[in-house]
């Protein structure tokens, strides 16, 4: 870690928990800039930033929570994880029937959702 003297202007303690929830933020950022690019090589480009500073920040924290400096909430119900997994999975299964109906009806909105040449990201968790 920080070499400790009297000369630093916060403890480490909370010198790391800022870096980390400022690491959270970032990923959000990041997470917004990957969904509104445009250009599919700027859209690869914030996707790998995002993964870097997800490990990054899991990097952090698990650092910070072996040195007992970071406590976490209590444990979730696996239950109730298994619900939510669930829920975003069938929200994903309806958009993703919503891009197809549109994108192969006639009627859609004029324009196929993917150029010629451009990868579908099927199976990418990022793109729906």
């Amino acid at each position: 870690m920080f070499p400790q003297n009297n000369t630093s202007f916060m403890p480490e303690e909370d010198l790391l928990y800022t870096i980390l929830a400022d690491m959270k933020r970032t990923v959000g950022e990041y997470t917004t800039a990957t969904t509104e690019s445009n250009c599919p090589s700027v859209r690869q480009m914030f996707t790998d930033l995002t993964n870097d500073t997800l490990r990054l920040q899991g990097d952090l924290y698990r650092l910070m929570s072996q040195n007992n400096m970071y406590s976490t909430s209590s444990k979730a119900l696996r239950i109730d994880l298994d619900k939510q997994i669930q829920e975003a999975r069938k929200t994903q299964h309806e958009c993703q029937q919503f891009i197809q109906q549109k994108s192969s009806s006639a009627g859609g909105y004029g324009q196929p959702m993917h150029q010629q040449g451009q990868p579908t990201h099927q199976n990418n968790p990022y793109y729906m």
